[in-house]
């Protein structure tokens, strides 16, 4: 009975990791960086070159 347990942990492991594997390199869940938090997807280009004329002193 024990080796059945163990054996079902080990395979839930070994699951989780596949699925931790396939999410980093699944196009379609990267937005931009492989971490997944999706802060990389929030960053705005024209908006921070737009801050960035506004603060310039001549």
């Amino acid at each position: 009975m024990e080796n059945i347990i163990i054996a079902l942990i080990f395979l839930a492991a070994i699951a989780y990791l596949v699925r931790l594997v396939w999410n980093n390199f699944n196009p379609k869940n990267t937005a931009g960086c492989s971490k997944g938090c999706g802060s990389c997807a929030a960053l705005d280009a024209d908006k921070i070159i737009a801050q960035m004329e506004n603060h310039k002193t001549i």
